[in-house]
């Protein structure tokens, strides 16, 4: 059953989940902070990414994550050897979910480059089969038909072969079942968007099979990009009226990566495991119109925002230019200082990096880092926050 919300409603549980995240946040804050004339925490090595001059407004994550880096010319060896890799990590979730969903990225429908390989897939189910009898459901909101990709990609096929694992195919906008979230838009005005409720299922073991690719919008697309934008919803196959919410995440550079943000920090308590498949990665004009990189590799981890971090440096990319990422990590959503991630694997970083060419309108996505001159003077204090004596 759908969930529907008055606009009421809608602005309260706006209200009740950015209190309840400051209130985690600001306690944590308050048990660290140090003794008078002591420095400040993080104040001798902040989190890579960390920029201004102000001091970072929230602790860093103290947590390590593991991440795994398998390279080989088998992508769907390399898919199944990343998840072995982190096992121990995987098993205490998953013996505890009651079925599992796979969400592939098929942000196209036609350009199998753009998409997740039905060999991907095989190498997760490969990994599942002698770890988990329930259900596996591979299930995507895709930008164009949902079931018309599956067909394109063969995914059809798996159903056949791992019949034994029961596997079914889903499209999420044909279910109509969602939860809302707030977004902003371009004027900064609060907007709901629809997102699969499934993956919000608390019974549900959510494991993401993403690409290693450039983005238009976020720089680059990862694990969490493919969860983020593959879970809103659009009208349902054979509907009379057209809908898509995807489009809202396409509000302005700024808004889009606070937007991505948000979602990440709404759906990352269901997130299991994820691979990124980067056995050949797209460069350019993507998330769908790119060109081939044949980098033979496969990465995956239960930390997504650390799975995006070791991708962003195997892809050669800055991890500064990511808005999404720095926000996510800022807050503790996963691990993004490279130093407190411990790698796994057959690879090292520095020797599987390629300087991924980035999309064409690079220099405008990188618009968000810099000072706003769209809004009017600030009221109240003459001047921001992190510009007083007391907080330089």
């Amino acid at each position: 059953m759908s969930a529907h919300y008055s606009r009421r409603n809608l602005f309260h549980m706006a209200g009740l989940a950015a209190s309840a995240a400051l209130s985690a946040r600001v306690g944590a804050a308050v048990q660290q902070q140090p003794a008078p004339g002591a420095p400040k925490p993080g104040a001798a090595k902040r989190p890579q990414g960390g920029t201004g001059a102000h001091p970072d407004p929230f602790p860093g994550l103290a947590t390590r994550s593991t991440v795994s880096l398998i390279q080989g010319e088998d992508r769907r060896k390399n898919a199944y050897e990343a998840l072995l890799a982190i096992d121990e990590q995987i098993r205490p979730k998953l013996r505890q979910k009651k079925y599992v969903i796979i969400k592939p990225n098929n942000v196209t429908t036609t350009n199998q480059l753009g998409a997740t390989h039905a060999d991907a897939m095989r190498g997760i189910l490969d990994y599942l089969a002698p770890r988990f009898k329930g259900p596996i459901i591979i299930a995507e909101s895709s930008a164009g038909d949902t079931m018309t990709g599956f067909e394109n990609f063969k995914y059809p096929a798996l159903v056949s072969e791992f019949k034994k694992q029961k596997v079914s195919l889903l499209d999420f906008n044909a279910e109509e079942k969602y939860v809302l979230q707030p977004l902003i838009d371009y004027n900064i005005h609060v907007v709901p968007v629809r997102l699969a409720a499934r993956l919000l299922d608390p019974e549900a073991f959510v494991m993401g099979s993403a690409i290693l690719k450039t983005h238009n919008v976020a720089v680059v697309t990862l694990a969490v990009k493919n969860m983020v934008v593959g879970a809103p919803l659009h009208q349902p196959p054979k509907a009379t009226t057209r809908w898509n919410d995807k489009r809202r995440y396409h509000a302005g550079i700024r808004q889009s990566n606070y937007n991505f943000f948000l979602t990440a920090q709404k759906l990352s308590a269901n997130w299991g495991a994820t691979i990124i498949d980067g056995y050949e990665g797209m460069e350019g004009n993507g998330p769908s119109s790119g060109t081939p990189v044949p980098h033979r590799i496969c990465i995956a981890s239960t930390d997504y925002i650390a799975a995006d971090r070791v991708g962003a440096e195997v892809m050669g990319v800055d991890a500064n230019w990511l808005g999404w990422m720095k926000f996510s990590g800022e807050v503790g959503i996963g691990q993004w200082d490279l130093s407190k991630i411990d790698l796994r694997g057959n690879a090292q970083i520095a020797a599987v990096t390629r300087k991924y060419r980035m999309h064409a309108d690079v220099e405008r996505e990188l618009q968000w880092m810099g000072p706003m001159q769209e809004l009017p003077p600030n009221l109240g204090w003459t001047r921001p926050l992190c510009d007083s004596p007391e907080y330089a």
